[in-house]
């Protein structure tokens, strides 16, 4: 490209209303190793005392994890929304409606990575929001071996493609 040739400028953005798919599955990479100080300072951070996060010389006591401390589900939960923003939500999104059918069928433990994908499973214009949709969405997170360790179903509501832009 010559230097007096304009550049053309690609913003980075989530998908307007328009562009989701009921039905396509987005995956979100790079997935993210959580460490042990990640568990640690979402606990504390949200005031979560639950020693089976924080204390390893009675969690290496409890049956069923092997001794392991668990990762915070909310940390779990938090981490696969926010994996999905850049590729969904990313200054589209006026709001999250709320979350339903959250579930946790499988552990999370410090050095697991999480990764996230995404199913849309509806979309509707607002009758009451001109200009703005919702959509549903259900995130799944599967640790490294591919096991689910978090399902959540829920609703947002995002702008309609604004007029001009391509």
């Amino acid at each position: 490209m010559s230097a007096d040739t304009a550049a053309k400028r690609i913003t980075q953005r989530g998908l307007w209303f328009e562009e989701f798919e009921i039905g396509a599955v987005y995956e979100h990479r790079p997935g993210r190793t959580i460490t042990e100080a990640d568990n640690v300072l979402f606990t504390t951070l949200t005031m979560n005392t639950q020693a089976l996060h924080l204390d390893a010389a009675w969690s290496a006591t409890q049956p069923g994890f092997d001794g392991q401390r668990l990762v915070n589900s909310m940390l779990t939960l938090s981490t696969i929304v926010g994996l999905s923003v850049a590729q969904l939500t990313q200054g589209t999104l006026v709001a999250n409606l709320g979350f339903h059918e959250i579930a946790f069928p499988a552990p999370m433990f410090a050095g697991d990575t999480l990764y996230g994908e995404t199913e849309c499973t509806g979309a509707r214009l607002s009758k009451s929001r001109p200009g703005e949709g919702i959509i549903d969405l259900t995130h799944i997170g599967r640790n490294q071996n591919g096991v689910i360790v978090a399902r959540a179903s829920r609703s947002t509501l995002v702008r309609v493609r604004p007029e001009g832009d391509e």
